[in-house]
């Protein structure tokens, strides 16, 4: 488990993928502080490491990274137990709000580099 405060690379998103699920690498993005978690067996561990290094839960989401498809809508993917938030008002385990969508997929973009 690591998180990214500056940038990844698309090559060692592929080495973590083959080293556990085969072709994707869970993250657990902090909107607000502009961090990404990755690389463990489940997101709750992402998000666990986010806050114990001061995250709040209300700025923590989960995603999945398939590295063969960066570039491709096919990349990131807003599915997490972890979002499972109908007190915020997320009912799913998607990412609802498209503002929240858009500001996971912003730093997704940041942070992973070629």
């Amino acid at each position: 488990m690591q998180i990214v405060a500056g940038q990844i690379t698309v090559a060692d998103l592929l080495a973590m993928a083959e080293a556990s699920f085969g072709d994707l690498v869970k993250g657990v993005a902090d909107v607000r502080r502009g961090l990404l978690a990755v690389d463990a067996g489940m997101h709750s561990d992402l998000e666990a490491l986010l806050l114990d290094a001061g995250s709040a839960q209300i700025d923590l989401w989960g995603i999945n990274l398939y590295p063969a498809e960066h570039g491709t809508p096919g990349f990131l993917e807003f599915d997490s137990m972890v979002n499972l938030r109908p007190g915020q008002g997320n009912r799913t385990r998607s990412v609802e709000d498209p503002e929240v969508r858009v500001a996971i997929a912003e730093l997704v973009g940041r942070v992973v580099g070629p």
